[in-house]
C-alpha cells in the first residue's frame, strides 16, 4: 500500500538553511528588468530623435499670419482657403 503524504508531513520536513542568490527569484528580473527595459528604450528614441531632427521651417507662409491669403490670391483658387467641412461635402457631391 502507496504512504500518503499528509499537510503535517510536508512541514516536518527540514527547510534547506542556505538561502537561495537573489538572481533565483523571478520577480526580481520583473522589479529591475522592466523598469531597465524602458530605460533603455527611452534613451533609443531619444538617439533616433536626436539623429533624425526635422529641419525647421523658414516659409513666409509660416512665419506671416496673413501669408496663407497672399498665396491664395496670387497662385491657387479661393477655394483652398475654405473650411474643412464645406470643401469635404462639396467633394462629396456629384459633379454638375
Amino acid at each position: 500500500m502507496p504512504a500518503t503524504h499528509s499537510a503535517s508531513d510536508k512541514l516536518s520536513q527540514p527547510v534547506s538553511e542556505t538561502p537561495l542568490p537573489w538572481w533565483r527569484f523571478k520577480i526580481v528580473w520583473l522589479v529591475f528588468g522592466l523598469p531597465a527595459t524602458v530605460v533603455v528604450a527611452s534613451l533609443v528614441t531619444g538617439a533616433i530623435a536626436w539623429t533624425h531632427i526635422d529641419p525647421v521651417v523658414t516659409d513666409a507662409r509660416f512665419t506671416h499670419p496673413n501669408a496663407a491669403e497672399e498665396v491664395a490670391e496670387h497662385g491657387q483658387p479661393k477655394s483652398a482657403l475654405e473650411p474643412a467641412m464645406t470643401a469635404r461635402n462639396h467633394a462629396a457631391t456629384p459633379g454638375r
